[in-house]
């Protein structure tokens, strides 16, 4: 601990990190362990009996009572001369402490560690052993003790707050969970190349030195190839308060966002099992030096190791759910402001648990508008997060709606940002921030179609959720739309009871003239589609190769104005098999031939209305009411059948004059496909 320092002021003697006081009034040779029970090795019989739980020490009087103003005051208070047992049960640090104290009071010499200092401390404390009552007290040189060594020490720092755990509240009341915390955020946030003391953790991969490094051949050369994350092992086998108190003294000191957020993965790592995946915590974008993956034998392990790998297995226990959503409030709440500075995939997994554990809505709402500022990082693993409550759907569908709307209110919160540069920067600004929302708006959309794809084969998922969520997302984020065609078919496919109404609802989410080739083929053979969405399809497709051909042809013209008709099927026709490209000129061809057998096929309809609407009149005269007498009809009956019969012979004739065109037009025809 001191190494060659040692200290002599007043019979105060604490060199190495013994503690020791010359003045004591009873001559021993130190304590015997009896059992349960200690006894001081000395002649004069014992006249106090100390009783610390299960442990009784017998002691006596006089050497108490002169340095400890507690022990005063419980005799002396009591006026009982022959009191001779007293129970310390609430004593903080237990009987380890008061073990360490009382050889104090008798001038045994006491070996201060880093492991016992802050139990001593406290008992020292609670003893009341002030300066009041003797010069050089258990409260002075444990302070000492403290400040001079402890807290100069990155390993003594680590293990004296640790220590601390079970010391609550004497350690925060004596301030000392707030000076080791202090002492730690210091040396974390210390240059790497100046660290020299002993650190958990991993060096870098030394490669062969270069020549101008031969320059340096100190011993200390090594020391200073110190990775930005040396701190990370320590710090993580803190609980999760400590802990918080340490990351909190370190933002005030400016460090990286990018570290904080590294540490509090790395943290999540050991105290919460199954949270990350092993190794996925990374600092690539910290140092150079951190990326190596050195196996064991490689890897180096600083003096901290040696100390506490024997309780490792009590750093990582199976914890509790109560200490499990604890952890998870604390972590979310110091998870640094700034975007990226942890990973997407960390922050869903987190929401995760937290929605497992029923950890408290502001911070899960807190977490979600988190996961929103990055969620086009996210991947479709990281989306599929059941439903913890009592939901009819397998997955937490709303969860995912939630995100995407936090997304889309933050792309929108950027892109409307007021910005004090100027005219021709912020003009510049404004274009790479609309390109970047936009890739940010394609990559969500593409996910949320994977995502509609995965949960559409629930059949407890409801139409509503399907088509909100799928139409929560403008119309520009997809250029293509066949991945949300295949969300509508699997959905399709997993609810076959669905009525018409229902399936054109469901395919009106989706845009005929964005799909692919391939999609289109296949919604043309698609059993499941609605009618009415197949002839679109047909006539978007029938539209593209229409485009295609017409671009093909005045191209080759060299015509280089030509708009085709529709604007945005430029990407589809790009994106167009190359054996599909180079059979324009046989469906042109075919096209050609269908409208010549439409042409046909309109001639011979006009002509089919024509006679049918001639017989109408012929019907309607026979079936006219008869009126005047019996001479008249037959005479109208007799001239009615001459001039059907003079109208046949001219029909007949070859002869005959071309017949006068009838006057009235035939009916338009409704359902015309010209």
């Amino acid at each position: 601990m001191w190494e060659s320092e040692s200290e002599s002021v007043s019979g105060r003697d604490y060199g190495n990190g013994v503690l020791s006081n010359t003045k004591h009034g009873v001559k021993t040779d130190g304590f015997e362990q009896k059992g349960q029970s200690w006894y001081v090795a000395t002649d004069i019989p014992s006249d106090l009996l100390v009783q610390i739980g299960d442990v009784s020490f017998h002691l006596h009087k006089y050497p108490l009572l002169s340095r400890s103003g507690k022990m005063n005051r419980i005799i002396y208070e009591t006026r009982d001369e022959e009191l001779s047992r007293i129970a310390l049960n609430d004593l903080p640090g237990g009987w380890d402490a008061f073990e360490l104290a009382a050889k104090f009071c008798y001038g045994i010499a006491v070996d201060l560690t880093a492991t016992n200092i802050s139990g001593l401390r406290c008992a020292a404390e609670y003893l009341e052993m002030t300066e009041d009552l003797e010069e050089g007290n258990l409260i002075f040189k444990t302070e000492a003790f403290l400040s001079y060594v402890v807290l100069s020490s990155w390993r003594d720092s680590i293990l004296v707050l640790k220590s601390c755990e079970r010391l609550s509240p004497w350690a925060e009341n004596l301030q000392i969970v707030r000076r080791c915390s202090e002492s730690i955020a210091w040396k974390a946030c210390a240059n790497p190349k100046g660290i020299k003391w002993q650190y958990t953790g991993r060096l870098p991969s030394v490669s062969s030195p270069k020549w101008n490094e031969m320059k340096d051949s100190s011993p200390s050369r090594n020391q200073q190839l110190v990775p930005p994350d040396w701190w990370f092992e320590d710090v993580s086998i803190l609980r999760i308060d400590h802990f918080v108190r340490v990351i909190t003294a370190i933002k005030v000191k400016g460090m990286r966002h990018e570290l904080i957020g590294a540490v509090l993965m790395h943290y999540s790592t050991k105290w919460i099992p199954g949270l990350i995946k092993e190794g996925s915590v990374s600092l690539d974008d910290c140092s150079n030096n951190s990326t190596s993956n050195g196996s064991s034998s490689s890897s180096w392990k600083g003096g901290l190791h040696m100390i506490v790998s024997g309780s490792r297995d009590e750093v990582s226990p199976t914890v509790q759910a109560k200490d499990q959503r604890m952890i998870i409030e604390s972590l979310i709440s110091i998870i640094p402001q700034q975007k990226d500075s942890v990973s997407c995939s960390f922050l869903l997994r987190l929401l995760r648990m937290a929605n497992l554990l029923k950890v408290a809505p502001a911070l899960v709402t807190e977490l979600e508008k988190r996961v929103g500022m990055q969620f086009e990082q996210a991947t479709l693993a990281d989306l599929l997060i059941p439903s913890y409550n009592k939901s009819e759907t397998l997955y937490d569908v709303d969860l995912v709606q939630r995100l995407l709307e936090h997304f889309l209110v933050q792309e929108q919160t950027e892109s409307s940002s007021p910005s004090r540069s100027s005219f021709c920067d912020k003009h510049m600004h404004d274009a790479n921030q609309r390109g970047t929302n936009l890739n940010a708006k394609m990559r969500v959309a593409k996910l949320v179609d994977s995502y509609l794809t995965e949960v559409s084969r629930d059949r407890n998922l409801s139409l509503t959720k399907f088509q909100v969520l799928a139409e929560a997302l403008p119309e520009s984020a997809r250029t293509c739309d066949d991945g949300l065609y295949r969300a509508i078919d699997s959905y399709l496919k997993a609810h076959p009871t669905l009525s018409e109404h229902e399936r054109k609802r469901l395919c009106r989410v989706m845009d005929c003239q964005k799909l692919s080739i391939d999609a289109c083929m296949h919604a043309a053979q698609n059993e499941r589609l609605p009618l009415r969405v197949v002839v679109q399809v047909l006539f978007s497709e029938q539209v593209k190769i229409s485009n295609a051909i017409s671009s093909s042809s005045l191209k080759d013209a060299g015509e280089s104005h030509y708009q085709p008709l529709v604007s945005n099927r430029k990407t589809l026709l790009e994106a167009t098999p190359q054996s599909f490209q180079e059979g324009w000129t046989t469906a042109k061809k075919d096209i050609n031939t269908l409208k010549f057998e439409l042409d046909t096929v309109k001639a011979k309809y006009l002509q089919l209305q024509n006679d049918m609407e001639n017989l109408q009149k012929q019907f309607d005269k026979i079936t006219k009411p008869k009126q005047g007498s019996g001479w008249t009809a037959g005479w109208k009956k007799l001239s009615k059948l001459t001039k059907m019969t003079h109208l046949e012979s001219q029909e007949n004739s070859p002869h005959a004059p071309n017949a006068e065109p009838t006057r009235k037009t035939p009916r338009r025809w409704r359902n015309s496909i010209s």
